[in-house]
């Protein structure tokens, strides 16, 4: 017996393929329309995400753990009505109810609180995930992309770092960022730090800009982020540099009552006290409020020179409905302070010093006077308008407006010999004006078969100025012997000498309209692409002088700025390969002796390196090689000074590593390593083949390690210790003249300890005393100690 295999022909061959084919397709269609889908997020009382919590579907058991970002899903569930658990060792067990529908999506979200008869174990928490890693952000890339997926290298500081190293100042923080360096302190308390050799203003707030020209509490601050390398295709070029930008993330309200207030004292009399309070403002808690609020107050090492301030930021958010939430903060402040240490010494041709350290300057000496100081006022106001468009597109509306100024005198010492100086100021009157309108369409779409997530946004940004003031120059004085002469430099002195000093007042206006998309393709799981492109158009007034009725520098100008990202995830989200092509540019006023006017200065950077998250994210690493090529750099004419030629260029390229891990229960290691080589390439031939003095140190290091006990009769004690190193770095570096900042090595450590309901610490900074200087030759902080104790409820 046998059969016989026969072919239908041609046609009937055809009709029974699709006869098949449809029935596949509907057999699929209609087992995905018998069963749905949960997923939500899970959050603990402080509304961060409660990492690697279980979720249960008790009926059926089935279930998951929360991802790192707080985030769940489970499929194919039959339709019903079930009891949904999340649990986790030390908070209370949440169940609720859920109805599946098929072929729908259902979202739960759930909240933890802590188990009052066991709130320290809330610890435990701690064995699972390495407590600093809180990489996953929806900044950098305006879009959400984990980091492993993300072609750009970025550092996130956290507030938990902050809070275990007693940060009581916002510049301290970046001291576990790779490459920043010793911050550079200016008038108003406004400062920058470097990336990838270059000066990187604090300009960004929540990924729109926070512009201010005055200092920034860390009350208000949930984590820092800095981003690295070029950055003009998502970011204005106003508020990024070359090296990068620092986004400051602030804290959000959240569903549950919550509160913490502090206080901090140490060395150089400080005193600073601070308040957290959270709380729902209704039943179903849609409104949420949250208070940030500090009361700050220190002297300068030296022997005058303080700082005091008040500071006030209340936020708000209302969740309208399942498409529509907004949130509107503030940030409010008072600052009155002496002006920051400034010191350009003499490097004339007759000059025989050439290091800080050799110049015999005292260390403890401010050359200035509490009665020359000045006041800063912050009042800024920002909001976001979220709007779920569909299930694959929504809509995020972004504003900021802000208002700082400083009214009073700003001082600056200028060398003049080997051993003199002049003590010189303005009293000033200069309020700054900024408003930001943001819009972007952020989708999750599959075109072609293929996962796009993509961003298309549009950005104006308007910066307004009017200063006003008058300049003073006291007679010079020996400061290495200043004698009587050191206590004439006061507010009578100075007022006298201004009454009869003539004012200059202007205005300056400039406005920046963008548009920009980025798409990330995923060609597999493992295999994505980045595609960003960015249109820039400035329009600046110029310097507009009333008296004179004449404006100066106005211009218009447009870039264009590409970006472009290839990752491969060697092991899915645990390892991958990424290299990046970033533009960046800065709008260039003026014309050459032509009347031409100059072109935008670019910059060009391409990197490769790897990202690691492995050992049940206990490790995550970092490392990465960069080329960063600027070019339209602009310089004097050699053969008319009164104009400048544009034919610089400048080479910036190096290596970048970073480290957080937790190896064993309850230590915690932070580590980082930057090396950058700066030269210039074409210019200037006093400088061309030299490091840029705004470089800073070529080789900088940073490490934090904590040991905290997870259990026993110690449970919740903790030490801290860790360190920074910088290499010898210039502060004036040419073929004529060369002055330099020596190498620093500082050391930290700090002891805590932590309970659900309180907490104490300890910090000590510069334990052995180094001195060491910023790139304004302003001394540093010598040994401090400072004791915090927080209460919560």
């Amino acid at each position: 017996m046998y059969f016989k295999l026969t072919y239908p022909p041609s046609q009937t061959r055809i009709h029974t393929f699709l006869f098949f084919l449809t029935l596949l397709f509907t057999t699929g269609i209609a087992f995905a329309q018998t069963t749905g889908t949960l997923k939500g997020t899970v959050k603990t009382s402080d509304g961060k995400p409660a990492e690697f919590v279980s979720i249960l579907v008790k009926e059926t058991n089935q279930g998951t753990s929360v991802n790192q970002t707080g985030h769940y899903t489970i499929k194919n569930i039959k339709p019903g009505t079930y009891t949904v658990i999340a649990s986790f060792i030390g908070l209370n067990t949440e169940s609720k109810q859920v109805t599946i529908v098929s072929g729908k999506t259902e979202v739960l979200d759930l909240t933890l609180t802590e188990n009052e008869k066991q709130l320290d174990e809330v610890y435990v928490k701690l064995y699972k995930a390495n407590k600093f890693l809180k990489k996953e952000t929806n900044d950098i890339a305006k879009l959400p992309l984990k980091n492993l997926e993300n072609p750009q290298v970025y550092s996130v500081v956290t507030s938990g770092l902050m809070q275990e190293q007693s940060i009581t100042n916002f510049n301290d923080a970046y001291k576990n960022i790779p490459g920043a360096g010793v911050p550079l302190v200016y008038n108003n308390g406004r400062s920058s730090l470097l990336s990838r050799g270059f000066t990187t203003e604090n300009l960004v707030r929540n990924g729109i800009s926070g512009f201010d020209y005055n200092s920034v509490d860390p009350a208000n601050i949930e984590k820092i982020e800095a981003i690295k390398g070029p950055s003009g295709t998502l970011f204005s070029s106003t508020l990024t540099s070359f090296g990068g930008l620092f986004n400051r993330v602030t804290k959000k309200p959240f569903d549950t009552f919550k509160g913490e207030v502090s206080y901090s004292a140490g060395g150089f009399d400080l005193n600073r006290l601070t308040a957290d309070i959270n709380t729902p403002l209704n039943a179903d808690k849609t409104a949420l409020f949250r208070v940030n609020t500090a009361i700050h107050s220190e002297h300068s090492f030296q022997d005058q020179g303080f700082t005091r301030s008040i500071f006030f930021a209340p936020s708000f958010s209302y969740k309208m409905n399942d498409r529509l939430d907004i949130q509107l903060d503030a940030e409010i402040s008072d600052y009155d302070a002496t002006s920051a240490y400034r010191f350009a010494p003499f490097v004339g041709a007759t000059s025989k010093v050439h290091s800080i350290t050799d110049l015999g300057i005292p260390y403890k000496l401010s050359f200035i006077n509490n009665s020359l100081d000045y006041n800063s006022q912050q009042f800024d106001l920002f909001g976001v308008i979220n709007y779920k468009l569909s299930d694959h597109w929504k809509s995020q509306t972004a504003f900021a407006r802000t208002f700082s100024t400083t009214k009073g005198y700003v001082t600056q010492l200028t060398g003049v010999t080997d051993t003199t100086l002049k003590q010189s100021l303005q009293k000033e009157d200069f309020p700054y004006y900024g408003t930001d309108v943001q819009e972007n369409v952020i989708g999750d779409i599959k075109v072609v078969g293929l996962r796009n997530r993509v961003v298309i946004g549009i950005d104006v940004y308007n910066q307004k100025s009017n200063r006003d003031y008058a300049t003073a120059t006291m007679p010079a004085i020996n400061f290495q012997h200043p004698g009587v002469a050191y206590n004439t430099y006061n507010v009578d002195k100075v007022n006298a000498m201004l009454a009869t000093a003539t004012y200059t007042y202007y205005q300056t206006n400039q406005t920046i309209y963008a548009a920009y998309a980025s798409d990330v393709i995923n060609f597999t799981d493992q295999l994505s692409a980045m595609a960003s492109l960015r249109l820039d158009r400035i329009d600046n007034k110029g310097t507009y002088t009333p008296s004179a009725n004449t404006t100066i520098g106005n211009f218009g100008q447009t870039a264009l700025s590409p970006k472009f990202g290839l990752v491969y995830q060697v092991i899915k989200d645990q390892i991958s390969l990424f290299g990046n092509y970033m533009n960046g540019f800065s709008n260039v006023a003026g014309t050459d002796i032509n009347g031409t006017t100059f072109k935008p200065q670019y910059a060009n950077q391409w990197e490769s390196g790897v990202k690691l998250d492995i050992w049940d994210h206990k490790i995550s690493s970092t490392i990465s090689y960069y080329d960063i090529s600027v070019t339209n750099t602009i310089r004097p004419n050699p053969a008319n000074a009164a104009f400048n030629i544009q034919d610089g260029t400048q080479l910036s390229k190096g290596v970048e590593a970073e480290l957080i891990a937790n190896p064993i229960t309850g230590l915690n290691i932070i580590a980082g390593y930057a090396y950058n080589n700066s030269v210039y390439t074409a210019g200037d031939p006093t400088i061309v083949g030299l490091r840029p003095a705004v470089s800073g140190p070529d080789k900088m290091a940073n490490l934090w390690m904590s040991y905290q006990f997870m259990d026993g009769k110690a449970k919740g004690l903790g030490f801290g210790i860790g360190g920074n190193h910088g290499s010898r770095s210039y502060q004036t570096n040419t073929t004529t003249a060369v002055f330099t900042i020596p190498a620093y090595t500082l050391i930290d450590a700090a002891a805590f300890y932590d309970q659900p309901k309180y907490r104490f610490s300890l910090k000590a900074d510069n334990l052995t005393n180094q001195q060491y200087w910023s790139f304004r030759l302003a001394p540093q902080n010598p040994a401090r100690v400072t004791a915090s104790m927080s209460i919560k409820f």
